[in-house]
């Protein structure tokens, strides 16, 4: 992102919350203002995939974990490399990972929980592609 993309980025998440008398920081009730903001706004279907490698992959990709014991893993395991189908976003979310979005893993129709910070969709283009980085943005930088 150039600069002047990210001011633009931080104005509308300041307004978005303005509108509703709160602060930008993250807390149980920003959260939850997020949430049904997302949840009017992202259009279905929506595919994504992951932004970085998951917290249970790290120990295979970063660490000294075994490839083939993580590709054993990677059946039963969501991975930043899969693609999935957005189905909804949980009522309740988690203080520490936020808003929590219920997936389908494309190749094998596995259901997944993943916090939505941590998800992209795939179609650059789309409406939801800004809604989610917007999100992903100010979940952890506010």
């Amino acid at each position: 992102m150039r600069d002047g993309e990210i001011a633009d980025l931080d104005y509308n998440i300041e307004e978005m919350f303005k509108s509703a008398s709160l602060e930008p920081y993250k807390s149980v009730e920003t959260i939850n203002h997020y949430k049904e903001f997302l949840i009017k706004n992202i259009r279905y279907p929506c595919e994504v995939t992951g932004i970085e490698d998951f917290d249970w992959e790290e120990f295979y990709l970063l660490g000294p974990g075994s490839e083939y014991e993580y590709e054993k893993l990677k059946k039963f395991n969501p991975s930043y490399t899969d693609k999935f189908e957005l189905i909804s976003l949980q009522n309740n979310f988690d203080e520490w990972k936020g808003i929590v979005a219920n997936v389908i893993r494309k190749t094998d129709q596995r259901k997944f929980k993943i916090p939505l910070a941590e998800l992209v969709t795939t179609d650059k283009k789309s409406k939801n592609y800004m809604l989610l980085d917007d999100y992903s943005v100010w979940f952890v930088n506010y």
